[in-house]
C-alpha cells in the first residue's frame, strides 16, 4: 500500500478528487489530509464556484472523514514553524506529512515542494499523474478492478470507457491514460 497525503490543490477538482479517494483501499492507497488542507480547497471552490452551496461541500467533507476516518492528521502545528518552503502557506502540508510519517505528498504545485527541501525529511512531492503510475507500478491488476469498479458508478452522466478516459485526460493524467487505453476493454 502506497501512502500519501493529498494537497488541496488535488482535491479541488471533484473528478480528480473522486478518482483519487477511489484508489484508496488496503491494497493501493492511503490517503491523508488535514482540516487545513480540506479548509483550502473547500474555500478556493467557493471562490471559483459561485454556484456551490457551502453545505454541499461541508457534506463532501463531513463524507471524506466518515469513509477515510484515519486520513485525518490532527498535532502536526507544532512543526510549521520550523519548516522553510517556497511558499510558507505550504508549510503545514509538509508538516502534516513529517507528523504521520508519510513519504509523498501529492500535488499538482510541484515548484512549491522541491525536493532539497523535502529529502531531509523524507518526503517526496509528486504530480497526481506520477503518484497514479506508482500505484500501477504498485498493483496493476488493483488499479484496473478499482477503475472497473469505479466507471460505473458514475451516474451523472453514466460514463463509457472512452468517456471516463477523457475525464481522467482533462485532469491531466496523460501518463494514467496512456496505460488505461492500453486496458480499456477491462474498465
Amino acid at each position: 500500500m502506497i501512502e500519501a497525503v493529498y494537497d488541496a490543490n488535488v482535491l479541488y477538482s471533484a473528478s480528480l478528487r473522486d478518482f483519487l479517494l477511489r484508489l484508496a483501499s488496503p491494497r493501493l492507497v492511503k490517503p491523508y489530509w488535514s482540516k487545513e488542507i480540506q479548509n483550502e480547497w473547500m474555500r478556493s471552490l467557493f471562490r471559483n464556484r459561485l454556484d456551490l452551496l457551502p453545505e454541499r461541500l461541508e457534506r463532501t467533507r463531513r463524507e471524506m472523514d466518515a469513509w477515510f476516518p484515519k486520513s485525518l492528521v490532527i498535532g502536526y502545528e507544532h512543526l510549521i514553524p520550523t519548516l522553510q518552503l517556497p511558499d510558507p502557506d505550504d508549510r503545514h502540508v509538509l508538516a502534516v506529512a513529517i507528523h504521520a510519517k508519510v513519504p509523498l505528498i501529492v500535488t499538482s504545485n510541484l515548484k512549491d515542494f522541491p525536493a532539497d527541501a523535502l529529502a531531509r525529511y523524507h518526503v517526496e512531492a509528486i504530480s497526481p499523474d506520477d503518484f497514479v503510475l506508482r500505484v500501477i507500478e504498485h498493483d496493476p491488476e488493483g488499479f484496473i478492478a478499482t477503475v472497473a469498479k469505479h466507471r460505473p458508478l458514475l451516474q451523472r452522466p453514466p460514463k463509457t470507457a472512452e468517456e471516463y478516459i477523457d475525464t481522467l485526460r482533462r485532469q491531466g493524467l496523460t501518463k494514467t491514460v496512456a496505460f488505461l487505453e492500453q486496458h480499456r476493454d477491462e474498465i
